[in-house]
This record gives structure tokens, C-alpha cells and sequence, in this order.
């Protein structure tokens, strides 16, 4: 019996290369249209209730690591904005983290905790971040994009070798 080796990427290898690639690809305008929308709607209780105010005029990115996305937000007027340019904190690290974080698989202190997100720049700031999205009722769990982050977490399994 011969054994035959898959590809040594994860399933999801090639879809994530497409989606930094894709993002690329996405004006800035449409998306800074889609992803404020969705943010000041997921948030719009927190937001009101000024739980994000230490981030007014501040810059904070999202750096995707093995997707080779990078998105830099803030706040103004008590409303998330996409920015562009730099920012003084990142939170840093790959897909799989920030999947598992958005579905609310997996707390904020155990995500920094095993490294697998981590905070460059001004410290305070990122900690502030995380501190408070873990003190916020907030999930990506439900509707499109629920559906969409759970299918291609599925996609993130290492390819079991092919028997022949």
C-alpha cells in the first residue's frame, strides 16, 4: 500500500491567499462603507454608552498575518471609522485567532495568553482593546457573517494524508 501525502498546506491555505488577495481587490470607499456599517451596528449599544471613548482619535490596526490583511480603525464622533495610513497599536496574529475571537470560541486573555494574538505599539491601548471586548456581550456568531467566518474556520483543518 502506497501512502500519498496531500498538500502540506491546510485546506484553507489557498481560500485565505484569495481573500487577502480579494481584499486588495475591494475599493476603499466600499470598504470602508461595509465594515463601519457593521461594526457601529454590532456596537451601537457599547458605543453609545461611550464604552469605546478612549479610542476617539485614536488609530488601532488588525494585522491578519497569513491572510496579508492589515485594517486600521478608530473612533470619531462616537462611531468606528476605517483609516488609513498607520496606527499606534496592532493587534497582531493569524486567521484562526481572529476567527475563533469573532465567534466567541475563545476569550481575549486566552487568545494573548498562548500568544497567538499579540499587541505591538502602544501597549495601553491595545490592552484597552482587549480588555474591553472581553467585557462586552458581542459575537460575529449570528447572521452572514457567523456563516461565512464558521465555514471558513472549518476550511483551517490540516488535510489528512491520502491513502491509496
Amino acid at each position: 500500500m502506497q501512502h500519498h501525502q496531500a498538500s502540506g498546506f491546510a485546506r484553507s491555505a489557498i481560500p485565505l491567499r484569495l481573500l487577502g488577495r480579494l481584499e486588495a481587490c475591494v475599493p476603499w470607499g466600499l470598504k470602508k462603507r461595509l465594515i463601519e456599517q457593521r461594526l457601529n451596528q454590532l456596537f451601537a449599544t457599547d458605543l453609545a454608552e461611550e464604552a469605546f471613548d478612549f479610542l476617539e482619535g485614536r488609530a488601532l490596526a488588525l494585522h491578519l498575518e497569513d491572510v496579508s490583511l492589515r485594517i486600521t480603525l478608530g473612533v470619531l464622533n462616537q462611531q468606528f471609522v476605517l483609516l488609513p495610513g498607520g496606527a499606534e497599536a496592532t493587534i497582531r496574529g493569524r486567521w484562526p485567532a481572529f476567527v475563533r475571537l469573532a465567534l466567541r470560541q475563545e476569550d481575549p486573555d486566552s487568545l494573548f495568553f498562548q500568544r497567538q494574538l499579540l499587541i505591538e505599539g502602544d501597549t495601553e491601548l491595545g490592552l484597552g482593546v482587549k480588555n474591553l471586548l472581553d467585557s462586552l456581550e458581542w459575537s460575529l456568531e449570528q447572521g452572514v457573517e457567523g456563516r461565512v467566518l464558521a465555514f471558513l474556520a472549518r476550511l483551517d483543518q490540516p488535510v489528512a494524508p491520502v491513502r491509496a
